[in-house]
């Protein structure tokens, strides 16, 4: 059935202006003023609200195993919860085991993936290195649509990847015109820091950020971006929570490098008061990494992302329940990493962002949406109100309230980080693939509805680079 979308502001990354939407099948098929649809068509009223493409988190981990647990949220809970918040994609992570094959672990994702409510898509973890991989980052790129490879410069001892594997797989990422991303922390500065500080007497949350200082992020952030310098290939660096990593960044665009940043919302507003907070569990909940930082860092981070050296938004959603937490009891190194947020982030960064004067409501959308698709190559299908892109589309109204909890929220965990925060400016209706999805706290979202979506490498992009370079260089005859 066809959708028709009367008398809102549309809402683009570029530009806003008054018109209606009419969506059929799941793609935007008109945009304009005082539309029709030919035939029958689901008529709602977006009057006084914003009509904005669906949000992109570009960082999640549902029903991740990780740290001798799984996260307890799965792709259909998930991505429901980020329906009744406004997004409708989401780019999770393959992670393989160290020497696990990388197809095998590749299509294990994708089958825990097949119960998603939205779409969704995978960067996937380069965690070890041998001429298997070599092949196998040429199979995910030329046959499932990957364009993304990610590396952990954190977890000794787990899924952390060293100097020698960075180089071999940013080259081989080159070759393929991929996109690389990092985590960027010095995992053998924390594993050292950790143990000095266990042995010191401390064994709560408290001891989390104290072995993570932002030091550690921003040497690896500077070190991942020099080696990208030299291999001469694009780098998306995750979760940047601190000046340090930020500064970095800022210097290499400045200087020319592609490069991206992301910052998570829950780094953007909550600081590193609450690792001292006398409640363990409270404490525990909020354990994740890089951790949060003292109050300098989010407002440092906040000017990142207006002044566009930050470019993208997520949550590094990856929960963990009270009960897993606890496995750290004794050993705050134990406590399994990761918060939730998918459901909020949007309803936060639009209250402290665009209500504060922050963004704008195109920056918003950028922010939230466009920025994601164009650095990962799915714009103008994701992240775009225009005619042809999917059908992708959040409503929202600016006056609405609403009050986070956790009694509240549809996300799978007994805790949110925004816990008690009044936000003003909320979603109310969501399409998705052309089907509202939810609408004023009517969750309609079907189990496995959504669609994988692939994502085209930038092959073109490295051409136009190699034949620079040939014109540049010397000719034979010249070198002789």
């Amino acid at each position: 059935m066809a959708i028709l979308i009367r008398g809102g502001t549309v809402v683009t990354a570029d530009h806003s202006f008054r018109a209606d939407v009419l969506t059929e099948g799941d793609k935007i098929v008109a945009i304009g003023e005082n539309l029709e649809a030919s035939g029958e068509a689901e008529v709602i009223d977006a009057g006084g609200g914003y009509v904005m493409p669906g949000g992109i988190d570009p960082h999640t981990h549902m029903e991740l195993p990780f740290m001798g647990t799984v996260a307890s949220e799965d792709f259909f809970s998930g991505t429901t919860a980020g329906m009744v918040g406004g997004t409708t994609m989401i780019i999770d992570f393959v992670i393989p085991s160290p020497q696990q094959d990388i197809m095998e672990a590749y299509h294990t994702w994708r089958g825990w993936a097949e119960k998603a409510a939205g779409d969704y898509s995978f960067h996937v973890a380069i965690t070890w290195w041998d001429e298997t991989v070599h092949a196998a980052m040429e199979t995910l790129t030329t046959e499932y649509g990957v364009n993304s490879f990610k590396h952990f410069m954190a977890y000794k001892g787990a899924i952390m990847c060293d100097d020698e594997v960075l180089v071999n797989s940013f080259t081989r990422a080159r070759e393929l015109g991929a996109i690389c991303t990092v985590h960027a922390e010095n995992g053998e500065l924390v594993y050292h820091l950790q143990h000095e500080i266990l042995k010191s007497g401390i064994t709560g949350p408290e001891g989390h950020p104290l072995s993570r200082p932002p030091e550690v992020e921003g040497e690896a952030a500077n070190r991942a971006i020099r080696v990208a310098q030299v291999l001469d290939v694009p780098l998306y660096i995750v979760h940047n929570s601190c000046i340090e990593s930020l500064q970095a960044i800022t210097r290499a665009r400045n200087e020319g490098q592609r490069v991206f940043g992301e910052v998570l919302a829950g780094h953007l507003l909550v600081n590193d008061e609450v690792y001292r907070h006398p409640d363990w569990d409270y404490a525990a909940a909020h354990v994740m990494s890089p951790p949060f930082r003292p109050k300098e860092h989010q407002e440092a981070l906040w000017r990142g992302l207006q002044a566009g050296m930050l470019q993208t938004t997520a949550t590094d959603h990856c929960c963990f329940c009270s009960p897993q937490k606890r496995m750290g009891h004794n050993n705050f190194t134990q406590i399994p990493n990761g918060t939730g947020g998918v459901e909020d982030r949007m309803h936060v960064l639009w209250h402290h962002g665009v209500n504060s004067g922050r963004l704008t409501v195109s920056e918003f959308v950028a922010i939230t949406s466009t920025n994601a698709a164009k650095i990962f190559n799915i714009y103008p299908r994701k992240g775009s109100i225009s005619v042809g892109a999917d059908a992708d589309i959040a409503i929202w109204d600016p006056e609405k309230e609403r009050t986070i909890s956790k009694d509240t929220h549809h996300q799978n965990v007994d805790f949110n980080i925004f816990e008690g925060m009044t936000v003003k400016g909320i979603n109310t209706v969501t399409i998705s693939q052309g089907k509202v999805v939810y609408q004023d706290g009517d969750v309609r979202t079907e189990r496995g509805a959504g669609r994988y979506v692939e994502r085209p490498t930038f092959a073109p992009y490295y051409d136009a680079v190699n034949r620079q370079r040939e014109a540049k260089a010397p000719s034979a005859v010249n070198r002789m």
